[in-house]
């Protein structure tokens, strides 16, 4: 019994094969989490972009639950992380449209307690 020698490979079933393994991971990918949390933001003719720099995010979600930076917190957390900061740190509010108005006030009310300037509420362009 001899074994026959090969002189080239077919590599036409391994293209076949990365090509159905290319699709599946593009449009996998498409469907990763971001690492944002998903809020359906207020419409506002005024929007900006966000500049580049370190900002304070303070997140109201529909339900009331609270983030602050992504993690999720309370009413007094926030306070007392913001009792650390300086009055001039930039903070932006990313409230949820169906969010309840009485969360969105408490912690207006926090940030005028503690006497911070420079506040942006994200909304998004028309």
């Amino acid at each position: 019994m001899q074994l026959k020698k090969f002189d080239s490979i077919n590599v036409v079933p391994f293209i076949d094969i990365m090509l159905v393994l290319l699709v599946i991971v593009l449009t996998t990918a498409s469907f990763v989490a971001r690492g944002i949390i998903p809020v359906d933001l207020s419409e506002g003719k005024s929007a900006t972009k966000l500049t580049e720099q370190k900002i304070i995010t303070i997140t109201i979600k529909d339900n009331g639950k609270l983030f602050l930076d992504k993690i999720l917190t309370t009413h007094k957390e926030i306070e007392e992380k913001l009792s650390t900061l300086k009055t001039t740190t930039p903070i932006s509010i990313n409230c949820d449209k169906n969010a309840r108005f009485e969360n969105f006030v408490k912690v207006i009310d926090i940030l005028k307690l503690k006497n911070f300037t420079n506040l942006s509420i994200i909304t998004k362009q028309k």
